[in-house]
């Protein structure tokens, strides 16, 4: 059965209680500063990352994946990109080591010093006033001044670095049987850096059972694609090892943009999605993505959470009966 996953939010044991007490499956370890050994030496430490996974199962909850530290210089042709490269290497090693089961190729561009780096994205007002991001064409083309979007860097160039690391990668993860997701751009248009064809392209520039995707219902749906189809379509080969799980209004081709709703408040037909997901066999994590800010909601924006995985809980719970 599908499992219910959050974010780790501050891995206190207040949110790790407050996390078993709406039953959750496990975390997804979004923030690489999280992962022992980060912050003090760039890369993972293996007893540490131990004492995590351990930690968190005495709670009953397991780690579906790991974030690691982000090769931002590497991945932009900067000095420093090569020590990034090698780090991203004995992190993936040191996880391994430790047990971890999945990683995330941290390949996006959007993150860090490029947050926003499309100039479209806004935050938007959905019922009642809640809050979440959304994006639209129109801002872009007025933020750029008119200009034609173009990224930081060379999508052919940035292409080849990210296939260099999966050539570094792969033999790795397939030495300790650790799975390797990669999430497309998110908005995924033509000219970003894992749009839909090379998103789809990426993990067969180094084929191997251990690399596949991170299939974001959102992002992908945002596309126009027939979610329903589309998830059909990646099942078939067996290589959606993630899911990111939530819910939008409009498309990018239909109506110029988006906008992020709550699960219950887009445009999909979330239990669907959820049938869609079963008939292929996905038996994986459900990432709750992309949280609605609330009124009166805390700092772990804990009513949303809360929420989230009680209604995709009750929507499972309906699948299997």
């Amino acid at each position: 059965m599908m499992k219910v996953l959050t974010g780790e939010q501050d891995l206190s044991e207040e949110y790790i209680r407050f996390a078993v007490q709406i039953g959750v499956d496990g975390f997804d370890i979004h923030d690489h500063a999280h992962v022992p050994g980060v912050l003090e030496r760039g890369y993972a430490d293996e007893t540490g990352v131990r004492a995590l996974i351990e930690r968190l199962r005495r709670h009953g909850l397991e780690v579906f994946r790991f974030t690691p530290p982000w090769p931002l210089d590497y991945l932009l042709g900067k000095p420093g990109g090569d020590r990034q490269s090698d780090d991203l290497c004995r992190t993936l090693e040191a996880l391994g080591r430790a047990g971890a089961r999945m990683m995330w190729m941290p390949l996006n561009l959007y993150q860090g010093e490029t947050n926003n780096l499309y100039g479209g994205i806004y935050l938007g007002r959905q019922r009642g006033g809640y809050r979440l991001w959304a994006f639209s064409q129109e801002i872009m083309r007025r933020n750029l001044n008119g200009q034609p979007f173009r990224l930081l860097v060379d999508v052919d160039t940035f292409y080849e670095r990210a296939v260099r690391l999966y050539e570094r990668l792969v033999p790795i993860a397939e030495a300790y049987n650790v799975r390797l997701i990669v999430h497309p751009s998110d908005p995924q248009l033509p000219e970003t850096e894992l749009s839909s064809t090379r998103w789809t392209k990426i993990i067969d520039e180094v084929p191997s059972p251990n690399s596949g995707w991170l299939y974001c219902v959102g992002t992908r749906y945002e596309t126009g694609v027939p979610i329903d189809e589309d998830i059909r379509a990646f099942g078939r080969r067996g290589k959606i090892f993630h899911v990111h799980f939530r819910n939008v209004r409009g498309t990018i081709p239909v109506n110029g943009g988006y906008e992020e709703t709550d699960l219950n408040d887009g445009d999909m037909n979330m239990f669907r999605v959820l049938k869609s997901f079963k008939t292929i066999g996905y038996d994986g994590g459900l990432q709750v993505d992309h949280l609605p800010v609330l009124d009166g909601d805390t700092r772990h924006q804990a009513v949303a959470t809360a929420y989230a995985v009680g209604y995709i809980k009750a929507l499972l719970r309906a699948l299997e009966e």
